[in-house]
């Protein structure tokens, strides 16, 4: 990652906003508090439009909570209602360039129930200056029956009103909230820092200082997960504590050099 001397918003509509969060902070050592604040304050949220300079944007992405060099490879199984999912996920070599004029890393991913295949999504993510993630969009499709049944919740950033998000910001920071998608009616998931020091266990292994999120969408306001990301390895393990009872948890992992 840059310098951050170098460094240039990313978001441009919000710059008046950021400054103003840190002129309150009044220049001392003491108010770390409201530093964090206004660090977060130039985050996307909701459906607030953002200026992205393609320039800004990396398909290198070395963010230490979710590193995504082409050929990683991780494997989860998802636990719901007395059925297991297994649920593959592979950085690709291939980029696309997104309608906002972003080009970004192509990650796939399968999931499988007995062995039929259940859903197949192309992701594409991209890294900013700072270090922040963004989602810029998905192709997805559900099976039924071994056959293709609906693409709904496909969305493409810069296309038909919809905004890329960030799925995992540069510096979490505990109180950080930030937009992870958007595309009205189909895809409006938000994020929420809890914990940068949590533990967590699945069967892939044990992990201090997890980034821990809690992840909420108003499509779906009793829907509530919370999402825990490793160093070095990316998300582990997801849990649904309000709409459902599902544990996704990473059973295995094959990392790829930069």
């Amino acid at each position: 990652m840059p310098d951050t001397a170098h460094t240039r918003s990313i978001a441009i509509g919000l710059i008046g906003a950021v400054a103003l969060a840190a002129a309150s902070c009044g220049g001392t050592g003491d108010d770390d508090g409201k530093r964090r604040a206004a660090a977060g304050a130039g985050l996307p949220r909701g459906s607030a439009k953002v200026s992205l300079d393609p320039a800004d944007f990396s398909t290198q992405i070395d963010n230490p909570y979710w590193p995504m060099n082409p050929g990683a490879h991780w494997v989860y199984h998802e636990h719901e209602n007395g059925s297991t999912q297994r649920i593959e996920v592979t950085v690709t070599s291939d980029t696309k360039k997104v309608a906002a004029g972003i080009t970004g890393v192509v990650v796939h991913d399968v999931a499988t129930e007995a062995g039929a295949k259940v859903e197949d999504t192309y992701d594409w993510y991209a890294q900013d200056r700072e270090g922040n993630v963004w989602y810029l969009g998905e192709n997805t499709t559900e099976y039924d029956d071994g056959k293709p049944a609906s693409t709904k919740g496909s969305w493409e950033a810069g296309a038909d009103g919809a905004q890329a998000g960030i799925i995992v910001p540069a510096h979490p920071e505990v109180g950080m909230t930030y937009r992870q998608e958007y595309y009205a009616g189909e895809a409006e998931d938000e994020g929420r820092v809890l914990s940068v020091d949590e533990q967590a266990q699945v069967p892939f292994g044990h992990w201090d200082d997890v980034l821990m999120t809690k992840d909420y969408t108003r499509l779906e306001p009793k829907l509530l997960e919370h999402k825990f990301y490793a160093r070095g390895i990316g998300p582990v393990l997801t849990l649904t504590v309000s709409g459902g009872s599902g544990r996704e948890e990473l059973i295995d992992f094959t990392g790829a050099k930069p």
